[in-house]
């Protein structure tokens, strides 16, 4: 359990350091993004070890791996060529 952990908070580490490194514009707070990443990745291995069992460490790391990605997605800002300014501004 505690390798897993310590796993899923290093994939979501490394999923928000890539993030930043390649999207840094999109992103609006580098603190909170690499922040979010180790989160997201923790309470996915959680939610996905307390479903399947303590036997399914490569599967766990996955789900880490895609809520690490789903909840980091959520904090992409639209380029700033996409955005428009209202009329009477």
């Amino acid at each position: 359990m505690i390798w897993e952990a310590l796993g899923a908070v290093i994939v979501g580490f490394v999923i928000a350091l890539a993030a930043v490194h390649w999207l840094a514009d999109r992103f609006p707070v580098r603190t909170l993004t690499l922040a979010t990443g180790p989160v997201a990745a923790l309470f996915g291995a959680l939610v996905t070890r307390s479903i399947l069992g303590p036997a399914h460490s490569v599967q766990v790391l996955f789900a880490a791996l895609a809520m690490g990605v789903a909840l980091l997605s959520v904090l992409i800002r639209p380029p700033h060529s996409r955005l428009r300014r209202s009329a009477t501004a």
